[in-house]
């Protein structure tokens, strides 16, 4: 059962935007039998109740910043934690705006999410499982959990009758791990990474990409579940997520995206993203939805394409720059990179030179 902290005030508004969503939804219900959903004809929405959406993992660095984008945008948001002590945690952010709501719910348990999102138009699911035991803050068990837990919330989604659209946060790991020996560079299609292209889900179990992996499984469900109900499903494929202070409230899903670093440097496919950036273009995608069907979409703002780029990221996630790339000769840290660089101002990077870069194409509607 969902638990909703709230106003007296609030609460008394947002029941009756329910009563009025359930009022507008009459007669409509979800079916699997793709035909007989496509055939249903809602009646017509008000814009107020168009406004208001569900934002799970809301406490977490990105949910936080597509909060504030929404709530900022005029839309009524509905917070999901799963801990009760995550409450506190929002406190600050949902202080003195009457738009923001926090509820729990349990994200292993659908019935919990049906009540939890029941009233909402549109659901943003931006949750990921981090294990900080593991070694890359991020197992396999853990890619098996995302994807359950990503089932769970399409599911909830298909059976809530308010529900209209989700936008769920992939990643871009869920696109460049492909296995290039099977596909064909006549045509230079290999070269190209856009919305169009799907990592290898037996290459990332070889290679042990729990983290791409986890979101690769979790986005194919989702896909699955939304083409079978009827439910309008946008995905996008983050590149790394940076901003202010973020390794240090999310080291463990900065650890986990970089596993790979090298190879992915390598192939001219290690890109980044503003936080704030990247939370903008869920609203923007959102919104679009309105005209548009479903798609995928592969958002970044910078592609790390040199030693002094990479030295740099090093440095602002807070990981040595090893890590990241090879040198030549090895160096463990921003601080020796910048020393040799003293010393040698051509030091480049012996990986960059094995084979001709990747091209990352960044998916409309996205204006960096």
């Amino acid at each position: 059962m969902g638990v909703v902290v709230r106003s007296g005030e609030t609460f008394v508004s947002e029941l009756e935007r329910c009563r009025r969503m359930l009022v507008a939804c009459a007669g409509v219900q979800r079916r699997k039998d793709g035909k007989e959903f496509k055939n249903l004809k809602p009646r017509p929405i008000d814009d107020a109740d168009e406004k208001v959406v569900c934002v799970t993992s809301g406490v977490s660095f990105l949910g936080s910043a597509i909060v504030n984008e929404l709530s900022l945008h005029g839309y009524f948001v509905r917070v999901i934690v799963d801990n009760p002590e995550d409450v506190n945690k929002l406190e600050e952010t949902t202080s003195g705006r009457h738009n923001v709501t926090v509820v729990v719910a349990d994200l292993t348990d659908v019935n919990s999410l049906v009540e939890a999102f029941n009233g909402c138009r549109g659901v943003f699911h931006t949750s990921s499982s981090i294990d900080p035991s593991g070694v890359s803050g991020y197992t396999k068990v853990m890619s098996e959990v995302e994807m359950r837990t990503t089932e769970n919330v399409m599911e909830a989604c298909a059976r809530t009758e308010t529900v209209r659209n989700c936008v769920l946060t992939s990643s871009l790991l869920a696109c460049i791990w492909r296995d290039q020996a099977g596909e064909s560079e006549s045509i230079g299609s290999s070269r190209i990474v856009d919305h169009a292209c799907w990592s290898s889900l037996q290459l990332c179990q070889d290679k042990k990409l729990w983290f791409a992996l986890g979101k690769l499984k979790s986005e194919k469900v989702a896909w699955k579940i939304a083409q079978e109900s009827g439910l309008k499903l946008a995905t996008i494929c983050s590149a790394l997520i940076t901003g202010p202070n973020f390794h240090r409230r999310s080291s463990t899903a900065t650890i986990a995206y970089l596993k790979g670093a090298r190879e992915m440097y390598t192939n001219g496919l290690l890109a980044t993203v503003d936080v704030t950036k990247l939370a903008k273009a869920h609203v923007c995608v959102y919104e679009g939805m309105k005209e548009n069907s479903s798609s995928r979409y592969i958002c970044f703002d910078r592609v790390i394409s040199t030693a002094n780029e990479a030295s740099m990221l090093a440095t602002e996630i807070g990981v040595p720059v090893g890590s990241i790339v090879q040198t030549t000769p090895p160096i463990n840290s921003p601080e020796e990179f910048q020393e040799y660089k003293k010393i040698d101002p051509e030091l480049r990077t012996t990986s960059l030179f094995r084979q001709p870069p990747r091209t990352l194409r960044r998916s409309s509607p996205f204006r960096f």
